[in-house]
């Protein structure tokens, strides 16, 4: 079974699109922050969220479902449902275990070719009937009772035949237990302001490799490597003409030699000739930002690879003559792959697994660096009638994102990262490719959820989702529940 705790899946986007309940849902399923356009202004959150929307809102408070997928077999002379990856992967009819509030997802996965179901009766939930090996259904609900409650196969003498288990419902909120690691997600809203109309100077950058154990997921952590304590790295802007002189500090307690390679700077290694540091050592480069564009920047010591799956990777903002068109709001996502022995949702500390790195073969898709970073722990905000821009990039190491906005369009894409180019306008979807970035803007006309994915969808049941909740009127011309009015 593939325990996706937390794992983006479409049952719960489809809930948060659409506002309804999540059970029965036989298919593959707060006010904002006013941005300041200055430099100076520090961005604010107001999380709160109308009296109308609390009710409306079934997925208030949640980031993901909690995700189990159920394999149909025959061990130890019966039938029985086996699970599949994570704390209960080969286990013979698993406990799964929830907390109240929690939307659910089950997956069932026919294994050997008979007719079988998932039922459970307090919950008025149920899958299709799959019929043909390798068959699948898949259902939701919200675990709103606690109590522990059975599942089970409703096919005439399955469930006596050994096809039940049990579904342990907690109380308390998820969100609300201790921590095992620091939180190293960084929030999209941490980035400076605009630089705007002033004459080339010189920078300097201050850098410092962490290496830190972090929580990757609920009750999941996992040894970071990082440019000052977050992923990604520090939002960096300057203009083009600076002089950039660049302060890379390895932390006395790292393991490893840590360097850093500007994709925005020319010279030998994008600066990494020069800043191959040893724990407890600094060193210094400095550059000239000759391009404008938006670039990405990464430790380039071997494996190279290593550390960037680890983390350390961000994005550096050379912004042209007189700046960006003005927003109301920015924000920063970066997308990465981590590469564990355990699969995806396995509680504990989880360890990097070199073959499957090498092999391209993820168990995580991550933004900001961990499961439900843009979702319950920094979700987006913003209001009706705002612009916003994101600045997105790929740290990678190796999976190219197909990035997209649900619900929205984007009014212009910087494409490439070019900011000398003329951006293109109306696009839907983004190709970035690892060590790539971009530039998209949009207004918000109505409000709503809307919900940042990586088109390559089923990276959505490795952790791989954002929300951006936006308030103010739902313009009923634009969307409404129903058929035209007249």
């Amino acid at each position: 079974m593939i325990f996706h705790r937390f794992g983006a899946v479409v049952g719960l986007m489809m809930a948060a699109l659409l506002s309804v309940p999540a059970a029965h849902a036989d298919q593959h399923q707060q006010m904002a922050q006013k941005a300041a356009p200055a430099a100076d202004a520090p961005a604010m959150k107001d999380k709160s969220k109308s009296h109308e929307e609390e009710k409306t809102d079934p997925t208030a408070g949640a980031h993901a479902p909690v995700v189990f997928t159920l394999r149909t077999g025959i061990a130890e002379g019966r039938m029985v449902y086996i699970g599949v990856g994570g704390d209960i992967d080969h286990k013979i009819n698993p406990t799964l275990v929830v907390h109240e509030g929690e939307t659910v997802q089950v997956n069932l996965v026919n294994g050997e070719g008979a007719q079988h179901d998932v039922v459970v009766d307090q919950y008025a939930a149920r899958s299709a009937i799959v019929n043909g090996k390798n068959a699948s259904s898949t259902f939701s609900f919200v675990a709103s009772k606690v109590g522990e409650f059975n599942y089970y196969c409703s096919i005439a003498g399955h469930r006596q035949a050994g096809m039940e288990g049990n579904i342990q419902v907690l109380p308390g909120n998820r969100a609300e237990m201790k921590s095992s690691g620091a939180d190293i997600t960084r929030d999209p809203a941490d980035l400076p302001g605009p630089i705007g109309p002033r004459q080339a100077k010189t920078v300097r950058i201050d850098l410092e490799t962490v290496e830190v154990k972090g929580q990757l997921d609920d009750n999941t952590t996992y040894t970071y490597w990082t440019f000052n304590g977050k992923v990604p790295g520090p939002f960096l802007r300057v203009r083009v003409g600076d002089t950039v002189e660049l302060h890379l500090k390895n932390h006395k307690d790292s393991l490893m030699v840590h360097s850093v390679d500007f994709h925005g700077a020319t010279g030998p290694g994008g600066a990494a000739a020069f800043t191959q540091t040893d724990p407890g050592e600094e060193t210094v480069v400095t550059f000239k930002a000759l391009i404008p564009g938006i670039y990405v920047y990464h430790c380039a010591t071997p494996s190279v690879p290593t550390h960037i799956t680890n983390g350390m990777y961000g994005l550096l903002l050379v912004e042209p003559e007189g700046g960006l068109p003005q927003v109301d709001r920015e924000f920063y996502v970066m997308q990465g792959e981590i590469y564990t022995v355990k699969s995806f949702g396995t509680s504990g500390e989880q360890e990097m697994d070199y073959e499957k790195l090498i092999n391209e073969k993820p168990e995580y898709f991550l933004f900001n660096g961990s499961v439900g970073s843009l979702t319950r722990s920094h979700p987006l905000y913003a209001s009706v009638g705002e612009t916003v821009r994101i600045f997105f990039g790929v740290g990678g190491p190796n999976f190219t994102s197909s990035f997209h906005v649900i619900g929205e369009i984007f009014d212009h894409v910087y494409s490439l990262g070019s900011v000398v180019s003329p951006p293109l306008i109306g696009v839907q979807t983004v190709s970035v490719p690892p060590g790539g970035a971009t530039i998209v803007d949009f207004k918000i006309d109505r409000a709503g959820r809307y919900i940042l994915v990586d088109h390559a969808l089923s990276r959505l049941e490795h952790g791989l989702v954002g929300f951006l909740n936006v308030d103010g009127p739902k313009n009923d011309s634009i969307m409404h529940e129903g058929p035209a009015k007249q």
